[in-house]
Formats: C-alpha cells, structure tokens, sequence
C-alpha cells in the first residue's frame, strides 16, 4: 500500500454566512488537522474565546459555512484502487475532487472512505471539502426530525457532534468545523484489511489471541489467493521465540488463533503490572505483502458481578476474578478546541490521575471518543476506561439520517477501541434512561422515539458481534435486569423500561446530583448506594488561571467575565447555598476563591469516604470531573490550564491504598473509626484515637489494635467518652492509623472556636523544586499552600492537612527554577487554612 498524506497546502474562505467585513474575501492558511477556530486564531484575526467576554464575540464562526482547498499532485503509480480517506471530519460537508462530488458528510465521529480512482488526474488534482455552518444545520435537522426534550438551547441531539461543543453547564460554545483528523490517498492492488478485530483472552498460565478480520478486494482480484499472517511479539514481558499462525482467507473474512503457554496478566494499578504484547497482522498474496495492522495487547478478564444479594443488586467490578473497588473520574475533552490535544498533553493528564490514586477514566458520553493515544496510555499506565457511547442528557432520534450514522460510527469506534485491556465497560449514553422516567421526557415526546432502539437493541448487538469480551451497560445510572418491552416509541401504544428505578440507590450505578442542586453535602451521607457514576461540587480554578484569563476590574464572583465563565444553571446562588451551611460568606475575592474551592474540596472528600466506608456494599465512585477545557468555574479537580485545585488533593486522600476516617456508622449514629486497605497485603497496627481541645490538649485517648485484611474494611468502634464532646465548638475527635489520619468535628467551621492559624514555614532545595516544611504552633485545620500564587507553574504534592500544635508536615513543591522563598510561601494569600475562614 502506498500512503500520501495530505496534510499541507490547505487553504480556507468563508463560503456564505454573516462573516465580518475584514474576513469576506480572506483566504487563510489551513492546519490539517485542524478546525477553522485555530487558524484564525493563529493569525490573529479573532479574540480568544477563553479570554474574559469574547465567547459571544466568536459565535458567529458556527453560523458561517467554510470551504477548505488544496490542490496536490498526482501520478498513476501501477496500483488497482486509489481511495480518499478522511479519519475524522467536523462535521457536515461535501468533499469534492477535480470538480465531482464524492459525497456528503454530516458525523464527527467516524471516518470516510472514497474510491477516487476515476476522479484523479496526472497532475494537479484540486480537493474540495465545503463545510456547512453546524448551527443552522443542527436547527434545520431538529425542524425535520422532531424538536426532542434537552436541557440547552441549541439541538445537539439532531447533528452527530460533539454535544459539548453546543455549550454545556462547564463549557464554552465554540461550533467548530474543520478537517479535524488525518486526510490520506491510498494506493492499493489485490486487497486490503479493512476491518482488523484482535481479542486476547487468559487461560490459566497461558492465553489465546483471536483475529476476526474483514479483507477488502480489487474488482479483479476476486479469486486471488490471499493467506493472513498472525504473530504475538513480547514486549516488557518476552513470550521467546515470536509465535506466528498462517491462515488461507475465503471470501472477505478470516479467523486465525494462537495459542500461546505462558502469558503473564494484564492488571489495572494497584493489583499489578501491565504487561503488553505485539500482535502483528499481515496479509499476503504470493511473495508480496499487500497489508498490515497491528496492536498492543494485555490478557487480561473482566466482568462486573450483577447478582442479587440481600441488599439489591451490586455493581462490582472483577478483573482476573479479583474484584476492584473503582476510584474513578469523569472525563470531558481536554480542551474545547481538542484538535490542540496531543499525546504529551493526555499523558500529562492521566498521570495526574495517578498522583490522585485513581484507577479509572470514564469518557462520558456527550464529549468525543477519545484518541488512539488516550486508551494506548491507559493500557500503558493500567488506568480502566469505561466508556460512553456518544449520547448524553437528551432524547435522540432513530430515524434516518442518524440511525444509520449512528451505526456507523459505533461499529468504527468499537472495533478501533475494544483490543484495549484498559476498556472494562460500554455505557450506551449518560443519564438518558434517568432523563426519560423523570424529566417529563414522555408526555414532551408526545409518541415520538428517543433512543431506546440504540441502548436496548442496537448497541448490545453490535458489542456482542464486535467485542463479546467487553462488558454493555445500556446507560448510567442504570439497575442491572432492566430493559425495554414493546415498541420503541412513546405514548399510550408504545413502550416501556422494565426493571427497577435507572437511578434506583439499592441496584447498579447512581449519580448523585440533589446535594450541588439542592442539599447541603453532608446528606451524601444519607445515601448507601451499591456504585455511585457521578456526583460533583464547584468551585473556581486557581487563582493564576483565572486571573490569567479574566480581566475584570474589579474582579468579583459577580463581575462580568466571571458570570461568562460560570456556565451552570443558578451557578453562583448553589455555590453560595452550599458554603453558608459550613462558613461564612467571604467578602474579599481571594477570600471567597479560597472558601469556595475548600468547600468543593470537603463535599467530595465527605462523600468520597462515606461511599468507601460502605464497601464492599458500595464498589467504588466515580466523580465528576477530572479536567476542565477551558478556564471556568466547574466540578473539575484539574482546571482549563492543568492547575489542580484542592480538590485533587482531597481525591488524592480520599482514595489512598490505606485511609482512617470517622463516619456515623456507630450506635445512634455515632462515630466510629474505618479503616480502609486497598493493597494486597494486610494492614495491622494500633488506631490512636484521640479527643482534643484546639488548644491541643488532650481530653480522652484510647489506642485499639486493628487487622484490615488485604482490599478490606474494618470499622473499629471508639468509647463514648471519645464521640460525646465537652464544648462542641471547641473541640476534635482525631483518628492515626500509620500514617493515615481522620478527623471529627462536632461542630461546622463556622460555630466553631478554630483559632487564628499560627504556622512556621521552612523551605530546602528539592531535586524537583522545593521542600516545604509547615509546623503548626496552634490548631490548624486543612493546611494548603496555593503555590501558583509564588510560581504558575508550581504544585504542590499534597494539601489539606490537619496539624495539631507542635506537629509538622512537609510538601514537596514542583517547579522549574531556584527554590521557592520561605517568606512568599508563608503569605497569607498563599499559606492558607479553613482557620481564618472562622477569623477573618
């Protein structure tokens, strides 16, 4: 096969729409890939749409239709076929060559394949893609397919785009088009693979690798001999000599399998290594090579145990019959323009995720399938993927155009994803089969469809066919044993879900979103749920990136950039209803950042630890979110610029391998310790457990042995005299066990007697940055250093620390350059506490 990328040369124009005067007649440079969005602004010909109001300044790129040209020379080379093969077009647009159309496109999410060999030239060849404006589109398709229930203006559910890119209550709308993935003309004779399925399945000390491949043929090349070679190569693990299986093809389809004796297991981090082996696929005919693929693979097997227990039904997953408690975050396109997302930029970020001790990545359903690098650095790093099919928080439509798009882009995108020992769980969308028993979705529908077809029929078939070793979940939330019964439409003749509840608390996965909507944090703790799927809390990002982005003189949560960049409904009024509870309202800005951010951080760690606290009733919890793709006031731990905020570092403590924490698990509900052990080997010591005045004194202490088996919880019961305070205000119930430490408070910050922090900072040379030594000389709840404040690009290893007088703690601090100065860190705006949120 021979391969001319097509990735230089490109121009664009503004072909029809209301574009402004100095655009009309400009012919602008085109990056392939790329959208139309980044070459504007690389020739500065628009105002960012990060930066403080100008998201409304750009909006009219998506109501403009573009014309993309190049022009590129061509030869006849002797090969059979010639095909024009796009990986990825955003979105709608007809591609023309030397004046012929050869078709139109309307999906962002799979690729496109053109035999233009009746179309090339010896020369010059011009290519054409003339992209349609996505918006009007979006609403003429909507018109023809029936408006559907959705939460935000625009029909996303009409076009096959990105949902997000319309907006979301996180992200900026930005309406891109483009040829957002490789462009390529491929030269082959005899055949071709055109469709490449490898499943590595564990067997005792050995494995089994299995080809499914389907072979494209030339018009004469129907009858031709073809034979398909199939290897596995070691790669951090050897399997000696390459082993190799040979197979004669008959028609289009072939099946090979090897058998190999020892193979060691693929495991998610934590639980072990993850090896990869090289499979290799090579279609011959005669002495020549005509094609070939390949893949990296683990051997690894996965199932979630489903089966009913006393208390409903769990959702627990079990990887190489090792059952994994899932520490898990959502994931939304790093970056609302992804086309600026390349591998160091995943790899940046899922190693954070790591520095965080998660152990999976949900890619949620209104965002992207992500890049081949993204799962190629989960498989490598042993970060569990479940993925969303592209469907989120909507009613879709079955019928055509979409119906057959839909299948399209599943099928590609299943067989692309699903080699990946990192993929544990296909999710046919996201809160659509909650959306459509609670949200009013059936009396809006008014009889038409909304997606049952896809989640209880389609997708389940198509995983079943393309990828049986992959586990199917037709939603999130959804209760294991539900489905569908009757037609798939609406109204007093149509169908219905059966089973329990989609968001039932007792049975399957849950999202949780009554508390940041409606109810103080702490009724997280009102709820046992088997898997929680989602649930959140906002703040702010840190302070360097929102500073850095906005512009506002004065800057207040109210000012007018900060309204633009808080994108969720009442988003302000449920920051400020779920702070009053637990602190005061801050008056100054920098005030109200830091509260605002400690009190995300203390809703998701409370939760966080109640849910672990529960297990195994409970088998993990994913939060919303892990990234940000702009800078914005959202549910993210990681914000727009990859700056963490301090809920990273609760994430981070919440789901360390061994934790202590204090919950209402006791007696009348009152606390006892649990301790949690996700490592392999048991935990034992003594729990110092310890009721203090913040004075540091100590009022009542008891030290109790412990053994916490390997991936077990115990719950250790403390005497009364340590739960009953004196002076509630006053006063701490602190739990050691090791080095990990939970805390107790009998009163909320806010009615509390917390002192005026009083903390000494010393600072060393670090091979990374800096060494910070914090020592409390009083009480001192949650102590962080804000280091952006110092150096933009500085992190910090830890936060959130509670000293009790005397004690110290020591942060390593990231960063390029000399070591950070002692004074600067012991700023007040930079050595911050929840203390001085009570005293200020």
């Amino acid at each position: 096969m021979i391969t001319l990328p097509l990735h230089d040369g490109w121009t664009f124009h503004a072909a029809a729409g209301s574009v402004p005067a100095d655009l009309a007649d400009t012919v602008i440079h085109a990056t392939v890939p790329g959208t139309v969005h980044v070459d504007l602004l690389r020739e500065g010909l628009i105002p960012d749409p990060y930066r403080g109001e100008n998201e409304a300044l750009v909006a009219w790129i998506g109501k403009v239709d573009w014309t993309y040209q190049v022009r590129f020379a061509w030869s006849p080379d002797g090969e059979e076929r010639h095909d024009l093969v796009f990986d990825g077009i955003d979105t709608v647009a007809e591609i023309v060559l030397n004046g012929v159309t050869l078709g139109t496109v309307a999906n962002q999410h799979r690729s496109y394949r053109y035999d233009v060999g009746a179309h090339l030239v010896d020369g010059e060849n011009a290519l054409e893609v003339r992209f349609r404006a996505p918006v009007p589109y979006a609403n003429a398709q909507s018109l023809s397919l029936g408006v559907r229930p959705r939460p935000y203006p625009l029909p996303y559910e009409a076009i096959r785009k990105s949902a997000c890119n319309f907006g979301w209550d996180w992200g900026v709308a930005t309406f891109t088009s483009g040829l957002w993935k490789g462009v390529r003309l491929e030269s082959w004779s005899t055949a071709r693979l055109h469709e490449v399925r490898v499943v590595a399945t564990p067997d005792g000390e050995g494995g089994h690798v299995h080809l499914d491949a389907q072979i494209e043929r030339a018009p004469g090349a129907t009858d031709t001999e073809l034979l398909v070679h199939l290897s596995v190569g070691g790669l951090e693990t050897g399997v000696g000599a390459v082993p190799e299986v040979v197979a004669a093809i008959d028609g289009d389809r072939v099946d090979a399998h090897l058998t190999l004796d020892h193979v060691d297991r693929w495991w998610p981090v934590g639980y072990g290594a993850q090896p990869r082996y090289d499979v290799a696929v090579t279609l011959t005919s005669g002495q020549a090579t005509l094609d070939s693929d390949a893949r990296r693979v683990g051997f690894r097997d996965v199932r979630w145990d489903t089966d009913p227990d006393d208390a409903g039904t769990p959702f627990t997953l079990v990887v190489n019959d090792q059952p994994v408690y899932v520490k898990g975050v959502n994931w939304i396109p790093d970056d609302a323009l992804p086309v600026r997302v390349d591998r160091d930029r995943l790899s940046r970020r899922l190693h954070q995720a790591l520095d965080a001790n998660l152990n999976l990545i949900r890619v949620w359903g209104g965002g992207l399938y992500e890049s081949d690098d993204f799962y190629d650095l989960c498989d490598e790093l042993g970060l569990l993927v479940w993925q969303d099919f592209l469907f989120a928080c909507a009613a879709y439509p079955e019928e055509e155009p979409l119906r057959s798009e839909i299948e399209a882009e599943a099928r590609e995108n299943v067989v692309r994803i699903a080699s990946h020992p990192s993929l544990v769980l296909l999710t046919g969308n996201n809160e659509n089969l909650w959306g459509f028993e609670d949200w009013a979705w059936k009396e809006r529908l008014d009889g038409k469809t909304w997606g049952a077809y896809y989640y209880y029929e389609l997708f389940p078939a198509l995983v079943r066919e393309l990828a049986s070793h992959v586990p199917y979940a037709p939603g999130s939330p959804f209760s294991p044993g539900g489905g569908w019964e009757g037609p798939y439409v609406t109204g007093p003749d149509g169908g219905r879900q059966t089973g329990h509840h989609p968001n039932a608390e007792a049975h399957g996965t849950m999202h949780l979103w009554e508390q940041w909507n409606r109810q103080d944090y702490l009724t997280y703790r009102d709820h046992r749920p088997r898997f929680v799927a989602e649930f959140g809390w906002q703040a702010p990002p840190t302070w360097t990136t929102l500073t850095q982005w906005l512009d506002d003189d004065p800057l207040t949560p109210e000012s007018p950039g900060m309204v633009v960049h808080q994108k969720a409904m009442e988003g302000n009024v449920k920051l400020t209803t779920g702070l009053v509870p637990h602190f005061r309202v801050p008056e100054d800005m920098e005030t109200w950042h830091w509260a605002m951010q400690l009190n995300q951080a203390h809703a998701v760690r409370c939760a966080l630890e109640w849910f672990r606290a529960l297990a195994p009733h409970n088998s993990g919890a994913i939060v919303w979110q892990l990234n940000d793709c702009w800078p914005v006031t959202s549910w993210a731990a990681i914000d727009g610029e990859e700056r963490v905020k301090p809920l990273f570092h609760a994430l981070a403590a919440a789901f360390a391998d061994r934790v202590a924490t204090v919950q209402p698990l006791g007696a009348d509900d009152a606390p006892l310790a649990v301790l949690g052990n996700d490592t392999a080997t048991p935990w034992e010591g003594v729990v110092r457990a310890r009721r203090v005045r913040f004075d540091g004194s100590v009022i009542e202490e008891q030290e109790i042995p412990f053994v916490v088996p390997a991936r077990g919880t115990v719950r250790v019961e403390l005497s009364t005299a340590l739960t009953t305070p004196g002076e509630a205000g006053a006063e701490a119930l602190i739990v050691d066990a090791g080095t990990a430490r939970g805390s107790w408070y009998f009163a909320e910050p806010r009615d509390s007697a917390l002192p005026a922090p009083r903390l000494e900072v010393e600072t060393a040379a670090d091979p990374d940055g800096t060494l910070v030594t914090v020592t409390a000389r009083s009480f001192a709840r949650d102590v962080t250093l804000l280091v952006d404040k110092v150096s933009p690009d500085a992190q910090a290893d830890s936060a959130l620390h509670t000293l009790l007088p005397g004690e110290s703690v020591a942060i390593r601090v990231r960063h390029a350059g000399d070591p950070l100065d002692a004074t600067a860190l012991s700023d007040a705006r930079v050595l911050r506490t929840a203390n001085e949120l009570v005293n200020a």
